[in-house]
């Protein structure tokens, strides 16, 4: 009992309870930490600090020192002392405490079962869990206890309330029914809460598993990718190798008949000083009758002199031509191998559509390239022979169609000052030339275009698209089983602009829209 006497000596005065880390301050005081902080906090700005306590002063903020030996004590103590519990309720009736069973809101007393047996089983005697709060449950107005619930005014309201008061005529029910009709209410949105909970864990599982696909995923093109550039440079190697050898080869061919030519030379030049020697001896002599008789060798008067030309001929050169078609031959050998290994390493091999456009489709003011590649706006009316196929609208479609596979092609739109392309189904309306005709404005087609801003389209949902530089080259990968079409600005390095994911269940065609001064052309 004297332990627990100890409770007082080891409570803050700021809080009233037991100590949570003391700390001290110089003049001895001991708070609880967070009790002391808040204290000197409010003290900030006023010109210094005082201790609550016994109000000793400090001109700076003090220092506040942990006292570990108190904290010992502390926790030991609460260790077989704990805090008290919270207030129980007892029977009103009973002389020795006995927790209540449950409380009459119209005696405003609590009953043990004993008791309760005894009590009054009147319908105005409401019973409830044990309280001692009555207020709440009770009229504010006629102080009478609340029984009933007004629907019309979402109110808890007395049995005067109904009959005399502001609530009189209408609809009320008792609050147990009120009660449990709310709380089968609760009970309908709690099922539809819980079902859009199991379907957001569902969403929330899905992106989880799509996350770790996707990396597993990237972590195989990295090493399939790292695979192909090494067995590229592997044939780049060896390419370069051949190359190389082909060029020390002729460089060392003709060093060889350089040599033998410079031999030869060097013989021949021997020859011609000795022989120039000998005339210059004769040209010496005094004696006329010495100089007739003596005779220069027979070839020195038919000598040919040498021809420089002829001997670089004779040497050769390196032929950088023969270089070159080794290197060329190579370099196109090496692009086949390099499909071939793309496809070895399961690597998308993107080759290029070709792609042509259908004068059966082009409007009358749009100019048809002869190679069909081209596509511009015209004022001079083409008169072509009207079908079916053929566009009111300025557009015009590919003649090939995609019902399958995957597809790539190009298009340059820098010669458009405003520029719209993308794929459309064969049914899309032709014979109107209304906005919801062209592409991307309607649930036939899907579009990339430019009218003062990048932006996608499909179905008249518009999506805002912010290039890192002007878009000159377009590039559209179509993936028609995986139901994917994406759009890419060629530029250094690609940039991809945006990827519509649909179920396609009609043929695609490539579609273009030539807007006035404009000129779109697909690239071979």
């Amino acid at each position: 009992m004297a332990s627990a006497d100890m409770r007082p000596q080891l409570s803050c005065s700021i809080c009233l309870s037991t100590y949570t880390d003391p700390v001290s301050l110089r003049c001895g005081h001991i708070f609880c930490q967070d009790c002391i902080v808040r204290v000197l906090d409010t003290q900030e700005g006023a010109g210094g600090y005082s201790c609550p306590e016994c109000r000793a002063e400090y001109q700076e903020r003090p220092a506040l020192e942990k006292n570990r030996k108190l904290s010992n004590i502390v926790e030991c103590f609460l260790c077989s002392h704990p805090e008290p519990e919270e207030t129980q309720i007892f029977c009103t009736y009973c002389d020795s405490p006995v927790p209540a069973t449950k409380t009459c809101l119209q005696c405003e007393a609590s009953f043990c079962d004993k008791h309760l047996s005894k009590h009054s089983k009147s319908a105005e005697h409401v019973l409830t869990e044990p309280t001692v709060s009555f207020e709440d449950r009770k009229c504010s107005v006629h102080k009478e206890i609340v029984k009933y619930y007004c629907s019309e005014d979402s109110a808890a309201i007395c049995i005067s309330c109904w009959v005399a008061g502001d609530h009189r005529s209408h609809p009320v029910e008792l609050l147990d029914v009120a009660s449990e009709k709310k709380k089968e209410t609760l009970k309908s949105v709690t099922e539809t809460l819980k079902s859009e909970r199991e379907e957001t864990e569902r969403r929330l599982q899905r992106l989880q598993d799509h996350r770790r696909e996707e990396k597993e995923k990237a972590a195989g093109v990295t090493e399939r990718v790292t695979d192909l550039f090494r067995d590229i440079r592997e044939k780049l190697d060896t390419l370069e190798r051949g190359v190389l050898g082909e060029i020390s080869r002729q460089e060392e061919q003709m060093s060889l008949s350089v040599s033998d030519l410079i031999t030869q030379l060097e013989k021949q030049k021997d020859e011609l000083s000795r022989k120039i020697s000998s005339i210059e001896e004769i040209c010496n002599i005094t004696d006329p009758l010495t100089v007739l008789k003596k005779e220069p060798e027979s070839d020195v008067i038919s000598h040919k002199s040498c021809d420089v030309t002829s001997d670089v001929r004779v040497a050769g050169c390196v032929n950088e031509g023969i270089i070159s078609q080794i290197l060329h031959r190579g370099l196109l050998h090496l692009a086949n191998i390099v499909m071939d290994l793309q496809t070895k390493r399961q690597l998308l091999v993107m080759g290029k559509a070709d792609i042509l456009l259908d004068i059966k489709t082009a409007s009358d003011y749009i100019m048809i390239s002869k190679d069909r590649r081209s596509a511009s706006d015209t004022n001079v009316y083409q008169q072509r022979v009207d079908g079916p196929e053929r566009f009111i609208s300025q557009q015009v479609l590919s003649s090939c169609s995609f019902s399958s596979g995957r597809h790539y092609w190009e298009v340059d739109v820098s010669a458009a000052e405003q520029w719209l392309i993308g794929v459309a189904s064969h049914s899309i309306e032709r014979k109107v030339n209304v906005k919801e005709s062209f592409i991307g404005h309607n649930n036939k087609s899907w579009g990339l275009y430019f009218i003062d801003k990048l932006r996608v389209c499909h179905n008249n949902i518009y999506k805002k698209i912010d290039p890192s530089s002007s878009v000159q080259t377009v590039g559209i990968f179509l993936d028609y089983e995986a139901g994917r079409l994406s759009f890419y600005q060629l530029c250094d390095p690609i940039r991809h602009l945006h990827t519509f994911s649909a179920t396609f269940t009609e043929p695609l065609y490539a579609a273009f829209c030539v807007y006035e001064n404009s000129c779109i052309k697909i690239i071979k």
